[in-house]
């Protein structure tokens, strides 16, 4: 038997890799689907695009419904606040998402130039909402997020949905938006050739230097201008889930003390920052399976920063500081941890070995005349 606080810190990693590796996968194709209709200059090149990522983005989406599982099933005091309070942000995600099966599947039933734009542009909506929604969620992470725990542990949320968007929240939204669309034009570098690659390669570079200046500017936010959340008192990392038994304070500078504790953990941000100026360089020299490893990693280090800086809150309360929810006194049982624990150590590898052969069997240039000559097998 695993010991209970082992368990808890191993499934902190876990859902940390989920959210990486949904960031990484369909952050591909979502980057794509939010440069459709800008990148595209007609029909052809749009259909490249779709194409290009078409036998993949429905896999992807494996990694979207593994992490809201696993987070009901490790943290399930934390997904009830997370699902109340930002019920409208996932309702807007979920529909957002809704579009994108309609759109792949119908906009190339009908050949009519109006039909297929209105498509594209839903295709557009249904990939760029979802990061940017994602993105605001974690800067309010980062702030502290208005709810309370009564005393029969019935989590309350007293914000509102555009309290969610404040300057900071919008400032890591567009951070989001700009990292995917990174990693989409370095794929789309990898996978096209002519007029279409061009352009690719150079949103790729805009992109990466972009994305580096703004986690720059929201690291220098947080610093100046963004207090912490430390647990002073009562905190049992063997304990039961009772969030209420601990003593938080917010302090000045606390989401760096990790980082002043152990130094190792800056890789993350220096990742962060290092990796899109690097793509940019490597799709400039034409190093494109590089520039692709070097968005990966972009992502990588920005989505597990603020996760290193917030250990070990989840989700900290601004409204009732000793509610907010901690790895150790917001999870679920030993038994429960367990049960998952083994069963995602058989299943996770095969999605990792499923997704790798896939990836490497459907490779290879899409090009303009391939589209033309199979027009009525794909997109």
């Amino acid at each position: 038997m695993i010991d209970y606080e082992i368990l808890k810190a191993i499934w902190w990693l876990f859902i940390g890799v989920l959210l990486v590796g949904f960031t990484i996968m369909d952050g591909q194709d979502m980057g794509v689907g939010s440069l459709l209709p800008f990148l595209g200059k007609n029909d052809t090149e749009r259909r490249i695009m779709i194409n290009s990522v078409a036998p993949h983005w429905d896999g992807n989406q494996v990694w979207f419904i593994t992490g809201g599982g696993a987070m009901f099933a490790a943290w399930p005091m934390m997904y009830a606040v997370a699902f109340s309070g930002f019920y409208w942000a996932m309702l807007v995600i979920l529909l957002a998402l809704m579009l994108r099966p309609l759109a792949f599947d119908y906009r190339s039933k009908v050949p009519a130039e109006r039909w297929r734009s209105s498509w594209d542009w839903l295709l557009f909506l249904g990939s760029a909402i979802p990061p940017v929604i994602c993105g605001v969620a974690f800067g309010n992470l980062l702030q502290g997020v208005p709810f309370e725990i009564d005393a029969t542990a019935r989590p309350i949320y007293t914000g509102s949905f555009f309290g969610l968007l404040n300057p900071f929240g919008l400032l890591c939204g567009v951070l989001a938006l700009a990292m995917i669309i990174f990693h989409g034009a370095n794929y789309l570098a990898l996978r096209t050739e002519g007029d279409l690659h061009a352009r690719a390669v150079k949103v790729s570079s805009l992109s990466g230097v972009l994305t580096a200046v703004l986690f720059v500017l929201g690291g220098v936010w947080v610093w100046a201008g963004i207090d912490g959340y430390v647990a002073t008192a009562g905190l049992d990392p063997a304990g039961p889930a009772n969030p209420l038994a601990k003593t938080v304070e917010v302090v000045e500078g606390a989401w760096f003390r990790n980082y002043a504790a152990c130094p190792v953990l800056w890789v993350l941000p220096v990742i962060g920052v290092l990796a899109p100026l690097a793509g940019a360089v490597m799709v400039r020299a034409g190093r494109y399976w590089l520039a692709i490893l070097c968005s990966a990693l972009t992502l990588l280090g920005i989505v597990l920063t603020p996760l290193g800086a917030m250990f070990p809150f989840v989700m900290p309360s601004s409204t009732m500081l000793n509610a907010g929810l901690t790895v150790w006194d917001c999870t679920s049982s030993q038994l429960t941890l367990e049960i998952m624990f083994f069963v995602t150590l058989i299943f996770l590898p095969i999605v990792l070995f499923y997704t790798t052969w896939a990836y490497r069997v459907m490779s290879g240039k899409l090009t303009g005349e391939y589209i033309e000559k199979n027009t009525h097998s794909l997109y």
